[in-house]
């Protein structure tokens, strides 16, 4: 199965010849297009099999343009969107992955007309008006419920009903501000609406991305072939937002569960393309009615959230008491208007099953006409005569849950087709639904139309859905995006929300006639006001940046005590540095890091290094120390660079622990990464606070490293293979060479490693950097006074300023690192989110 691809450009009707010869100017002459040999006779209708001849020309078209950059090769094509995709660091997260796949997007755009495309547009609005008319009425007077319009098991029996927010209103005035719907398309081409999704519109990032990867891998014939750009539709859902909160220049955050949730990867690239900070609820706290995000410099003022949880966990005092998801006293704020909500608490309840089937009747009472996409015919049990139906057609429905909760006879599936039930599980299925029929909806089998795919390096007919979306603009109105995200099914099974293993996605082309220039060229429809700096800094991501260059400084640490122990980058005048008495001290400081066993301190350098570098075991390892580095790091990657991300987020390479020869290659590889990593935090990321936090992990890292090695290799004078072995550490053989033109000495190589200023590996360097990034950071005191982490720092540097190399005693140094355990526990109690003062982070995480 293959996968992956994205687009960008846009236009407005049905393309012309001119745009037609546009699309297909890339393609080879005379070579025979990727469509010619499509089985356009497929059962279920087809995108291009049943697509009018204008139509099918552009078809034509964008295949014979995409064939000319892929050289006439369906798989070289889907490589090169797939390099794209990996290269903008597009993942997704399949339900129980520990870790993230490739995101798998498919090089054959779906193409759609502009009329055809209208419709569309069309019924997705009446269908968010109706929605936003039966949320005030389901949380306001109840009228539909109160004239028998709608039961009211369909709203009480909700699980996400909520209670709390009867009688509340938005104060922007509107409980949706984004809505989206799953579509499919039938055999006759008409679209139907298989589920209204308003808690979460998941789906929305990965149609960007898509966008993003086809820009890259089909540029051209993107834009020659007239296709609608997104970036307004992006532009108008964020000016809406805005607009709600009735403050200028609103503070909006994106609200996610975290780094383990399915969608996160989405979450985050939402995030830092709209310029929101991607916040957790351990980040917010609610102070007079009003939100505020912790961040360095003290709480700031949110005023808009956008929410990916559900309602039940946005406020335990309010909700659910078990949630760590949400925010105490949060309803009390959005409830007295101290804060908007995308979308509004409480509309979950609307997108149900049992709900939907009552829309097509509801439509008609409240618009006075029909459904402009219908939904797929739906038949909720908990009314006497629709169970009956279901029980009597099952072999021609599927069954499942009435409220999208986990209910008997379904054994946990979304769905299930009658006609595949067995004897056993269709008697035990029937059973509960006359049990408690109000739990189960009956829905019509979907058969779903086919779009061209690349799949296993031919083009071929495969099923989808779309997922559109529509938002609010500044000024109340909807707007649809034009395009979605396609959902290619590997295999015929029912359709799903999510995407399941051997999915794959496509990007939607809305093909117009007028100039893609209308529909705007970029994010932002003004210039906005001049600003610098790197926004507002959240505690909990300055915690995590800080450990984050904790963890990458420790584990380079480790893979040079490796490299230095298999083999020295420069040979001692006196022999090999090797000897045992230095081997077994660097394998006492692997130990002291917990990269090795105690017992391993006599072992072979061969299984000391082996252990170290691959025992996930060993919380010190180096393998160990990068998994934990990543796992810091995806709560990051809204803020990282994607090359940066790139060689964060490589698989640790497989290590051959037999030869030592292999492992010092390994370790040397290593050390190349660790390098480039410092080169882009150096020259690419801005002076920012979050700089100056990943700057000050690294560098308490470091200077402790640097404490623990100079007291166990400079404690005997007369060890020169010690001495040597700290300076290969420090980097330093070559300048101490020079500078002394002699073999290593105790004072001297301390005097190097710990006191030189002029050395930016030497210990009171990186005390000195430490002090200058807390000089830079926004003060929390109204006297202007030095808090007590720049205090701390201030001490050591006089400390070490005032010490000369004769000072520098295993049991001076061996203070000196407590002092920088003592600035790493002020840093973190200065600036960071405390769960128990009792225990500073600074001194447990890592030991």
């Amino acid at each position: 199965m293959s996968t992956k691809r994205p687009p960008d450009k846009g236009a407005d009707t049905l393309p012309r010849a001119p745009v037609i010869a546009a699309a297909a100017q890339a393609a080879e002459p005379g070579r025979a297009g990727w469509l010619d040999a499509y089985p356009v006779e497929v059962s279920g209708g087809d995108l291009f099999g049943d697509a009018a001849e204008p139509v099918a020309q552009v078809w034509r078209g964008v295949a014979k343009g995409l064939a000319g950059l892929g050289d006439g090769d369906p798989a070289a094509l889907q490589d090169a969107a797939s390099r794209h995709a990996v290269e903008l660091g597009l993942t997704f997260r399949i339900a129980g992955d520990e870790q993230e796949r490739d995101w798998p997007l498919n090089a054959m755009p779906l193409l759609i007309s502009a009329q055809e495309w209208a419709v569309i547009e069309r019924g997705l609005i009446q269908r968010a008006e109706l929605l936003e008319e039966l949320a005030a009425d389901v949380y306001g007077p109840q009228k539909l419920v109160a004239e028998g319009h709608l039961p009211a098991a369909v709203v009480a029996g909700s699980p996400f009903f909520a209670r709390k927010m009867l009688g509340r209103t938005p104060k922007g005035g509107h409980f949706i501000q984004l809505y989206a719907a799953d579509l499919a398309r039938g055999p006759r081409g008409q679209w139907r609406v298989l589920q209204d999704r308003l808690r979460i519109a998941s789906g929305i990032g990965y149609a960007l991305e898509n966008r993003l990867v086809m820009t890259r891998a089909a540029g051209d014939v993107l834009g020659g072939s007239h296709v609608r750009r997104l970036a307004g539709f992006f532009a108008d859902l964020r000016a809406g937002v805005a607009a709600s909160c009735g403050r200028e220049q609103p503070r909006i955050a994106l609200l996610t569960p975290g780094r383990f949730n399915q969608t996160y990867a989405e979450q985050a690239h939402l995030a830092r393309y709209l310029g929101l900070p991607l916040v957790e609820g351990r980040d917010l706290s609610v102070l007079n009615d009003k939100l505020y995000i912790g961040t360095i410099a003290g709480p700031k003022r949110v005023d808009a959230l956008w929410r990916w949880i559900n309602t039940n966990a946005l406020d335990p005092l309010a909700f659910d008491v078990k949630s760590q998801l949400g925010v105490a006293n949060l309803f009390e704020a959005w409830a007295s208007g101290g804060v908007e909500m995308v979308n509004w608490p409480g509309i979950e309840v609307l997108e149900s099953p049992a709900f939907s089937a009552f829309i097509p009747r509801l439509c008609r009472i409240l618009t006075g006409g029909p459904l402009i996409l219908p939904n797929i015919a739906t038949w909720w049990c908990g009314q006497a005569a629709e169970a009956s139906t279901v029980v009597a057609r099952l072999d021609e429905m599927t069954v499942q849950s009435a409220f999208g909760q986990p209910v008997e006879g379904l054994s946990g599936r979304g769905a299930v087709a009658g006609a595949g039930l067995d004897e056993a599980s269709r008697k035990a299925l029937l059973e509960a639904i006359w049990r408690r029929p109000m739990d189960y909806c009956g829905q019509e089998i979907v058969s779903l139309s086919t779009t061209p795919a690349i799949i296993d390096g031919e083009v071929v007919p495969c099923p989808f859905t779309v997922r559109a979306f529509v938002a609010r603009t500044a000024d109340g109105q909807w707007k649809v995006m034009p395009g979605g995200f396609a959902r290619l099914s590997s295999s015929n099974a029912l359709p799903t929300s999510m995407m399941g293993a051997g999915d794959l996605s496509a990007d939607v082309w809305v093909i117009d006639q007028g100039s893609a220039d209308k529909q705007g060229s970029g994010l932002l429809t003004e210039e906005p006001p001049i600003s610098r700096g790197g926004g507002i800094l959240a505690s909990q991501a300055a915690d995590n940046l800080f450990w984050f260059g904790r963890y990458n400084e420790r584990a380079e640490y480790v893979v040079r005590l490796v490299r230095t122990m298999l083999g020295s980058s420069i040979e001692l005048d006196e022999g090999a540095r090797e000897n045992s008495g230095t081997q077994r001290l660097l394998a006492q400081l692997l130990v002291q890091i917990g990269a090795i066993e105690a017992d391993m301190v006599d072992a072979s350098p061969v299984e000391i290094c082996a252990q170290a570098l691959t025992d996930m075991a060993r919380t010190g390892s180096v393998s160990s120390l990068l998994r934990r580095r990543l796992e810091t790091g995806l709560s990051l990657r809204e803020r990282f660079a994607r090359d940066f991300w790139r060689i964060v987020s490589r698989p640790y390479p497989p290590v051959s622990t037999s030869r030592p020869q292999d492992m010092l290659e390994f370790a040397r590889k290593q050390t190349e990464n660790f390098s480039a990593l410092a080169g882009l935090i150096s020259e690419n990321m801005v002076r920012s606070a979050a700089w100056r936090f990943l700057e000050m992990g690294q560098r308490i890292e470091r200077a402790q490293g640097l404490c623990r090695m100079a007291g166990a290799l400079s404690a005997e004078p007369r060890n020169r293979g010690a001495l040597g072995a700290l300076l290969d550490l420090c980097d330093s053989q070559i300048v101490y060479r020079s500078r002394y033109l002699t073999g290593p000495m105790a004072n001297p190589v301390r005097d190097l490693v710990l006191l030189d200023q002029d050395n930016p590996r030497a210990l009171v360097s990186q005390v000195e950097q430490i002090a200058a990034h807390l000089i830079a950071l926004p003060s929390g005191r109204d006297d202007n006074l030095p808090e007590l982490p720049l205090r701390t720092a201030r001490a050591l540097i006089g400390e070490l300023q005032s010490a000369t190399a004769q000072d520098m005693t295993m049991q001076r140094v061996m203070a000196l690192e407590v002092d920088l355990l003592d600035l790493s526990d002020a840093i973190s109690l200065r600036y960071f989110l405390q769960v128990d003062r009792d225990q500073p982070a600074a001194r447990t995480r890592l030991m």
